[in-house]
């Protein structure tokens, strides 16, 4: 496809809404093929999943809901079919010949224009919660007494010069 083809469909990857699957607890998971927008609890889910971008290697977490199966080859708008991809990532699937591939166990694959599969990512690891410490703040930096930041002050003495009003008598 040329490249305005290819932009109209990254474009189009968000748009309204009629048939609805909804789980126990109303909040709505499968918007059908009706619609290529994102309801509010799809989002929600999607962001809980996924976290970041999804492609490998990148942290971005300001991400685009981005349709596995595109929405104009018959894609569906849920959660089963749906990536993030940061915003430079979601250009490269839709422009840059870049694929996001799905297998049957829902694991997303991404391949390059020149057909090279691209390894996944490790976990990014976190600490558990017991192991943060709660009393990092203000109050525990030993060299900060909670006065506002003076930039003029600062200035003047990275130059070197007497700050205004100091020394004059």
């Amino acid at each position: 496809m040329d490249g305005s083809a290819e932009t109209s469909r990254r474009v189009a990857c968000d748009a309204s809404v009629v048939v609805m699957r909804e789980g126990r607890d109303s909040a709505v998971l499968d918007v059908g093929r009706k619609t290529r927008t994102i309801p509010a609890a799809i989002r929600r889910a999607l962001a809980a999943r996924d976290a970041r971008c999804r492609f490998p290697g990148c942290t971005a977490r300001r991400c685009d809901a981005h349709h596995i199966t595109h929405w104009c080859d018959g894609g569906r708008t849920s959660l089963d079919n749906l990536v993030l991809l940061c915003r430079r990532h979601h250009r490269l699937v839709h422009e840059g010949g870049f694929l996001a591939v799905q297998d049957e166990e829902g694991e997303v694959t991404f391949i390059s224009a020149d057909g090279r599969r691209l390894e996944p990512s490790p976990a990014l690891q976190s600490r558990p919660e017991d192991e943060l410490d709660q009393d990092i703040g203000a109050h525990s930096l030993p060299c900060w007494d909670g006065t506002p930041f003076n930039l003029a002050y600062t200035i003047d003495v990275l130059r070197g010069h007497e700050p205004f009003g100091v020394g004059a008598g």
